[in-house]
């Protein structure tokens, strides 16, 4: 049993036989003991001091000594103007270590059977242009969020939806199309995402070019938005698209075809994946459907123009497009179709979408007009709104071209890490030597990323990512390599299985504590749907091992069963700290 959960029973023992008061248990909520006072956990008095009718310094002591005569994990205890401080007795510790020791799935729950089936969609890119680092972020909260999820016992489907259709994909296709001279990936060297995400800047160059000369003719600038050749042009070949044009279908398809590719070596330098990929091109025309269904039964209604829209007035909210004017989708009208689909798909108890908070109002709308069109689930949605992704220049731009593309972003961070890390690699063999900057420099960008409250807007800086002593991945991967290297010089010494039977001191005491935390940590982390909890736990771990290696030796200590204590306690904190950053995404090298 944790320790946390027997003190609050021996808490609401003690209260009702020294004051008859019926306190439950799972009202009782203790602290970790502050680092100036002695002690592990802390209760607060102020809660009985009704029934004991006696000032809090007196209350807490009464209660305390209650604790140390009848529960045995209780060593000792001190009092601090009515706060309780609890020491636990180390032999308690020594159990719990045992206990972690002999638990390889240690902090994690598996699911079964009966486990709800949660369904997270993440990435969500355009086939016009490549992953940029707010793709990054947003893949990496995902994926991290479903491994974290999956470790709280739910079943988890992890899924995309690829924006493959619509204007801005014509603007690429068209721009190809009048200036790319036959360009495929081949035959420029370049992924074919980046080819097309040239395009797509090659078309709004020209198109404010189209804009400037129409206003210099005394248009304003929408009126000369509206009347750019090019803009038309590309609204003609989405009506094409949209009408099944044999030549605009070919076209597209085979442009798809080369950023599908280019998508996919990013995934996978990123080490992200999915269940199931949907697309827009499929799922359009089923919320097309939905909508006009919707307009039969009058929950929407049509304008003068002939586009369809929802009234949400009545919702404190106002009136939404979900059909244009020429019978084209919007962005909402894919995603009632996509809702639908899923549904249908999967048994889903649970759907969480991973967007940033710029479409906050985009996914309150998508739930009172699912739950409008008759789906239970409307209201039930989950949107994981996090924060922007900005630079030490400013927010990027990808018509603009100056946005910080996903691929340059990984080659930078892995050449960081090599260079940063020379002199430590510089023994290893050049192929290991390779791959420890990948993971290194890889573990730098994910845990630089997701150690911030993913709610919050965040500043990233390469440089500020790689540092092997600062709240970094290269820290806490370095701390484990760190164990790694004293297991292996332990050798045949060491044994994980055996129990040593050395009572822990009070640092080892405090770092079993830590370590008998971690699944109370991934269980919030659930719960609040934040990767940072279990980033900044495993910081925290590594700091405090960090101090320990310090203070104490472990190798050359010659108390037998002490030197065996403190290698099983390095080697369980090993261990949680790469089950902790392994739900981060991030993986662990085992030398550095």
């Amino acid at each position: 049993m944790k320790i946390e959960s027997i003190i609050t029973k021996g808490v609401s023992d003690a209260v009702m036989s020294l004051y008859a008061l019926d306190f439950p248990a799972d009202k009782i909520q203790p602290q970790q003991t502050k680092k100036e006072f002695e002690g592990n956990l802390t209760i607060m008095a102020f809660p009985f001091l009704k029934a004991s009718r006696k000032a809090p310094e007196v209350t807490a002591a009464e209660i305390g000594e209650w604790l140390v005569e009848n529960v045995p994990a209780v060593e000792k205890y001190n009092v601090v103007k009515g706060f309780l401080n609890l020491s636990v007795n180390p032999t308690f510790w020594l159990t719990t270590l045992h206990s972690i020791a002999a638990d390889p799935d240690f902090g994690i729950v598996k699911p079964d059977e009966d486990s709800d089936l949660v369904m997270v969609e993440y990435s969500s890119p355009n086939t016009n242009k490549p992953l940029h680092l707010g793709h990054v972020r947003n893949n990496l909260l995902g994926y991290s969020l479903s491994l974290i999820l999956e470790a709280n016992g739910h079943k988890v489907v992890k899924t995309n939806i690829v924006n493959d259709r619509g204007i801005h994909i014509c603007k690429s296709m068209l721009a190809w199309k009048k200036w790319g001279e036959g360009a495929t990936p081949e035959s420029t060297g370049k992924k074919g995402d980046h080819l097309i995400g040239d395009f797509y800047v090659l078309f709004d160059r020209n198109f404010k070019k189209e804009v400037e000369q129409l206003m210099a003719q005394g248009l304003t600038e929408d009126e000369a938005k509206a009347k750019s050749p090019l803009m038309l042009e590309a609204r003609e070949m989405l009506r094409k698209w949209e009408a099944g044009d044999k030549e605009v279908r070919d076209l597209w398809k085979m442009m798809n075809e080369w950023v599908y590719a280019g998508f996919d070596e990013t995934y996978r330098r990123l080490g992200v994946a999915f269940d199931k990929i949907y697309y827009e091109s499929d799922t359009y025309l089923q919320g097309k459907d939905l909508v006009l269904k919707g307009l039969d039964e009058g929950k929407m209604y049509r304008k003068e123009d002939g586009s369809v829209w929802a009234d949400l007035t009545a919702e404190g909210l106002d009136h939404k497009l979900l059909l244009r004017a020429d019978g084209t989708s919007v962005y909402m009208t894919q995603d009632i179709g996509t809702a639908k689909l899923r549904y249908q798909d999967f048994p889903i108890d649970k759907m969480i979408y991973v967007v940033g908070n710029e479409q906050n109002y985009h996914f309150q709308v998508l739930s009172l007009l699912l739950d409008r069109l008759g789906f239970k689930w409307g209201k039930d949605l989950t949107h994981f709104s996090y924060g922007m992704v900005e630079l030490p220049e400013g927010k990027m731009k990808s018509r603009e071209g100056t946005v910080v593309d996903a691929d340059d972003l990984i080659d930078k961070m892995i050449a960081d890490a090599a260079e940063t890390g020379a002199e430590r690699f510089a023994d290893m063999p050049e192929e290991e030597r390779a791959e420890v900057a990948r993971i290194v420099g890889m573990g730098a960008l994910k845990y630089f990323l997701l150690k911030v409250d993913p709610r919050k807007n965040m500043l990233f800086n390469p440089k500020e990512s790689i540092d092997f002593n600062g709240n970094t991945g290269p820290f806490l991967q370095y701390t484990y390599a760190r164990i790694q290297s004293v297991i292996r010089r332990a050798g045949d010494d060491f044994d994980p299985l055996y129990m040593p039977a050395a009572i822990p001191n009070e640092a080892e005491s405090d770092l079993i504590q830590k370590v008998a935390d971690f699944p109370e940590v991934v269980k919030e982390a659930g719960r609040a749907y934040s990767p940072s909890l279990i980033a900044n736990y495993c910081f925290e771990l590594a700091k405090e091992y960090n101090r320990f290696y310090h203070d104490y030796s472990i190798l050359r200590e010659e108390d037998q069963a002490v030197r065996q204590l403190r290698l099983l306690l390095s080697y369980v904190v090993a261990r949680t700290l790469k089950t902790g950053v392994a739900l981060l995404g991030m993986e662990m090298p085992a030398r550095m």
